[in-house]
């Protein structure tokens, strides 16, 4: 495979979720965090929105970080004209591209995009930018027409063409066809960009990847319109773990910049959230605790400080003697094995009880005379 390009547009799409609006500090703080972890490329925003955006995103700019900084733009000139506004030398072109999205955007006329998109490039060509150019709607449209838009925008001089699940409506096999169409026929490099609707915007993007797209964009927690975009962390660690692409990006800082977010955006993440969620490295089911304590790799993937985690160990229901006894010699106490099967079921009631797990102190003061 090729080396794969991180493009993160939790500026952009991860904004753009319902309810979510960052502050100028929270932007350019995220944007320096993500260049000192060695994310390859942002896509900051959208400067045509002018105000606070096109200040935050002027910030950015003037921050002189190593990270590529890409600005996402309608194929109308005005929008080009923001983009340079802002100090970037960088854009991304939208354009519709199936059949839904031009009729409602371009009155169903099939020719206007070609002429827009001419348009725009050739206009932004001439100011020395880099121009990379996305097929909204890209899993719907025709795959001939598609295809040719495609082509039209690497003629008339874009660098890259980004291949968008927009309303995350593919499954992997079919995102593995329809990109390696596009791969086979284009000599610029494609793109995904892949929504989670159906809860497949991880395996989308993978699926692009393995199709030979050699950039990916993600959002940090999976962030995003809907129900949420690539996740940033399942992205790098999959490429990682499964098809062993070391992407540069320090994954030790995942915790850091997924707890960022989530105070930026007032979103949480679930508990069962792979990579970042609060149980990825929690253990409360006997088998798996007992497992665990005698190697941790009997139920973990990989290492939970990989991903600036660490391991839970957690008194519940579930709970089995071998994961108690351990605990309790973390304190000085030993029980007879009578003693400790009577402490597992008062810690299983309890929990039921309680409809969670126990604290320390919980489950110490189960014991009797303790």
């Amino acid at each position: 495979m090729l080396p794969i390009q991180i493009n993160d547009t939790t500026l952009r799409d991860g904004e753009q979720a319902a309810g979510v609006a960052f502050t100028t500090a929270e932007k350019v703080i995220f944007a320096t965090i993500m260049d000192a972890i060695g994310v390859q490329e942002l896509e900051v925003g959208i400067p045509a929105m002018g105000s606070t955006e096109a200040a935050a995103i002027t910030q950015m700019v003037n921050l002189g970080l190593k990270t590529l900084l890409t600005g996402w733009n309608r194929a109308v000139r005005s929008d080009i004209d923001a983009s340079l506004a802002c100090g970037l030398s960088r854009v991304h072109i939208s354009v519709p591209v199936s059949e839904i999205q031009i009729a409602v955007k371009f009155q169903g006329n099939c020719k206007l995009v070609f002429d827009r998109l001419r348009d725009t490039i050739g206009y932004a060509r001439d100011r020395g930018l880099y121009i990379s150019v996305g097929g909204e709607d890209s899993s719907r449209a025709d795959e001939s027409f598609l295809l040719d838009v495609a082509l039209a925008a690497q003629d008339w001089g874009a660098s890259r063409f980004r291949f968008c699940d927009t309303v995350g409506i593919l499954d992997p096999l079919t995102t593995h066809s329809k990109v390696k169409r596009l791969v086979n026929k284009l000599v610029i490099p494609v793109e995904m960009h892949t929504h989670n609707d159906l809860g497949m915007a991880t395996a989308n993007a993978l699926a692009g990847i393995r199709a030979g797209a050699s950039s990916v964009n993600t959002t940090v927690n999976g962030l995003g319109e809907r129900a949420g975009n690539a996740a940033l962390e399942e992205v790098i660690m999959a490429l990682k773990r499964i098809y062993g692409i070391k992407t540069g990006i320090d994954t030790t800082r995942f915790r850091e910049i997924s707890e960022f977010v989530v105070k930026a955006s007032g979103c949480d993440v679930p508990p069962w959230k792979a990579i970042v969620g609060k149980n990825a490295f929690a253990h409360e089911s006997g088998i798996h605790g007992h497992g665990v304590l005698q190697n941790p790799a009997t139920y973990e993937p990989f290492t939970p400080e990989e991903v600036g985690r660490e391991r839970q160990l957690v008194i519940g229901k579930h709970s089995g003697k071998h994961l108690i006894t351990n605990l309790l010699k973390q304190y000085g106490i030993a029980l007879s094995l009578e003693e400790t099967r009577s402490l597992v079921d008062a810690v299983r009631d309890l929990s039921v009880e309680l409809k969670r797990s126990l604290t320390p102190d919980e489950l110490l003061g189960l014991i009797p005379n303790h």
